[in-house]
């Protein structure tokens, strides 16, 4: 067993808390400058592939995207009977927009990234992420502040993706009561909204708070959790809905959809997953709002 090196100039480091954290070695640094809103960071990795990162936060890699994006569409979009129209918040590395161009119902997508920077890069760099998706003429990009376009636009939507960097900078305003009950008014009584949420070990405070405000522009907040690698390990994201839950479809009921609708090439979800992401241990049960 070879003995790890010690960490240099090429050691990518992410803090999750002041004195827990994690690094992956960078085997060359593609890109690293200012937008104007925010670092940007693109790097090569023998664990990861392509990584992308943003104010010093790891935001996607090529070879375990799929552990975030898959269960961030396809929770809802599974449940949903017929999503036709989709908002994609955030999410201009593009990886959102691909999974659910995998469902054949879908007809438009919105994506409102507010850096244009990101986009660049998705599109140099990031092409086993997004897979094209990008370029595909059903999807309408928008480079605006999110929280002004949801609240400015009245179209509806079937299915909202908040695809967002954690809170700060940019983003804050993306984590509010009144950003959730815009999103709310956008979606009507048979959409779905899903979102990630923050580490359960690190920022468990975090996610009992997020869980109450959307609870209190939704009906149904259904928390799952799901493991992402780049993220340190286990990861809370949310389903939310008026009417919709995702715990009424069996495994047998998701794998039926995903046949119907002729989703195959999945690496992540499918209906033993749907339903183990849902199972939730003790120790996230305690951190649920009461």
């Amino acid at each position: 067993m070879n003995e790890p090196s010690p960490p240099d100039e090429s050691t990518l480091t992410e803090f999750l808390t002041p004195d827990w954290g994690f690094c992956i070695r960078s085997s060359k640094k593609h890109e690293e400058f200012h937008s104007g809103l925010q670092e940007v960071e693109v790097h090569d990795s023998q664990s990861f592939g392509t990584l992308f990162r943003l104010d010093g936060h790891f935001m996607t890699s090529e070879k375990d995207e799929f552990f975030y994006h898959e269960n961030l569409v396809h929770m809802a979009a599974i449940t949903h009977d017929l999503p036709r129209r989709a908002l994609i918040v955030g999410g201009g590395d593009g990886g959102t927009a691909e999974e659910l161009f995998k469902h054949p119902s879908v007809e438009h997508i919105t994506l409102v990234e507010i850096d244009q920077a990101v986009v660049n890069i998705a599109q140099r760099y990031l092409k086993r992420v997004h897979h094209g998706s990008l370029d595909d003429p059903r999807l309408t990009l928008k480079i605006e502040d999110g929280f002004a376009y949801v609240q400015a636009n009245a179209d509806p939507f079937d299915l909202i993706v908040l695809d967002l960097t954690d809170p700060g900078g940019p983003s804050t305003q993306l984590y509010t009561l009144e950003f959730y009950r815009a999103c709310a008014a956008r979606l009507g009584d048979n959409g779905i909204m899903t979102l990630h949420i923050a580490s359960p070990l690190a920022n468990p405070m975090r996610i009992t708070e997020t869980l109450r405000l959307l609870a209190e522009a939704f009906n149904n907040v259904v928390p799952y959790l799901i493991s992402v690698p780049l993220y340190g390990g286990l990861w809370v994201m949310a389903f939310c809905s008026q009417r919709a839950d995702p715990r009424k479809l069996t495994a047998e009921a998701v794998e039926s959809r995903l046949g119907e609708r002729g989703i195959r090439d999945l690496q992540y979800y499918n209906g033993a997953m749907h339903g183990a992401a849902l199972a939730l241990p003790n120790f996230i049960r305690t951190i649920l709002p009461q």
